[in-house]
């Protein structure tokens, strides 16, 4: 089959794949640009995008808004006529005063998910930049749209449905995750009959982007064919030179058996899929790894509060610590098999010619 351009509002991906925000670190300018230079929309996560600043430790706030601006900003040198967006966690300490910094440098698109996101017109108020909730059921997706509608005077440019199989943090429950009670099929139906009011309201088409399990062509056109517009991909592209972890934290990839991937409690607060390596087995063991000093990401979290601290453990991650660190990965991060390239990754979507 022949895949169908993505248009959300005036941006056009004529390739209908969506990268996956991947924190932290793990997708940021290089990879975006790359994927958005191939035709499809880069995405970039905005958790603690300034990790590497030099006075992260000390003003975190000040060194992510430095850190995204920049990042925003070599992602467009990199792909100038591509589109770029940035995922933010709606559980994120100041996560309005990021969402606006993102609009005023420019971003093409916003992404969030992690929780509900009731506020996001508010702190995206120009309709250039489009907004796109993720959510894991209709009934969720309700909630936030008749929020917008009624207090914002607006609606999703495009929603991301987001499965039982991605990687990272997953908005059901560990049972419903286990036992596999999610229907793409049903939950598109859902959603159709759902948005349908809002596109008539506000004159424009809602695509839905289904993720979660995307991991090749086949997964690709059986997603169309149930409906979806476009797709998310997201643990595929750790597996290619571009992809901005550490070269370590790319090979345990390689190394990774089916069986190495398990469901673990975040301190987020949701259910997360992740590589069970020494460090998760440490906590499973009862040894707390508390950093030596809290970097306040979270809106309710603090020092000592969890075993661990997420953000310290996926910092040690993307840096190629990954013993230490924290590995998300969706269902398929087993069948990586080699360091590609996002291009040779694309050339198995594009369509015939």
């Amino acid at each position: 089959m022949n895949f169908p351009v993505l248009k959300i509002g005036e941006l056009q991906a004529n390739i209908p794949i969506v990268l996956g925000g991947m924190g932290i670190g793990v997708s940021r300018s290089r990879l975006a640009s790359a994927v958005a230079n191939e035709g499809g929309i880069g995405v970039m996560s905005g958790v603690h995008i300034g990790y590497d600043q030099p006075d992260f430790y000390t003003h975190p706030f000040e060194a992510n808004i430095r850190g995204m601006k920049d990042q925003i900003n070599i992602a467009r040198k990199l792909s100038p006529k591509g589109i770029i967006g940035i995922n933010f966690m709606t559980a994120m300490n100041r996560y309005g005063d990021y969402v606006k910094a993102a609009v005023e440098e420019g971003i093409d698109l916003i992404v969030s998910g992690a929780g509900l996101p009731f506020e996001l017109p508010f702190f995206s108020e120009n309709p250039k930049t489009k907004i796109l909730p993720i959510v894991s059921s209709e009934r969720a997706l309700k909630l936030i749209l008749r929020k917008w509608d009624a207090k914002y005077n607006r609606t999703a440019d495009a929603v991301v449905i987001e499965g039982v199989n991605a990687g990272g943090h997953l908005g059901f429950k560990e049972e419903e995750i286990i036992n596999h009670h999610f229907s793409f099929e049903n939950t598109i139906l859902e959603v159709k009959h759902l948005i349908e009011k809002y596109q008539d309201k506000y004159g424009k088409k809602i695509p839905i982007i289904i993720a979660g399990g995307i991991f090749n062509r086949e997964d690709a056109e059986e997603a169309f064919k149930i409906g979806a517009d476009g797709v998310q991909m997201s643990t595929r592209f750790i597996g290619t030179e571009e992809c901005d972890a550490a070269d370590a934290y790319k090979e345990v990839f390689i190394k990774m058996k089916k069986e190495d991937i398990k469901i673990i409690k975040s301190p987020v607060g949701l259910p997360a899929r992740a590589y069970n390596n020494k460090m998760l087995k440490d906590i499973e063991n009862g040894i707390k790894k508390y950093p030596n000093k809290c970097t306040a990401c979270l809106k309710e979290c603090y020092l000592g509060k969890n075993m661990y601290c997420i953000s310290d453990v996926l910092i040690k991650a993307v840096k190629g610590d990954v013993d230490n660190g924290l590995i998300f990965t969706g269902t398929n991060g087993y069948k990586i098999e080699k360091i590609d390239t996002v291009k040779n990754i694309f050339n198995e979507f594009r369509n015939e010619k």
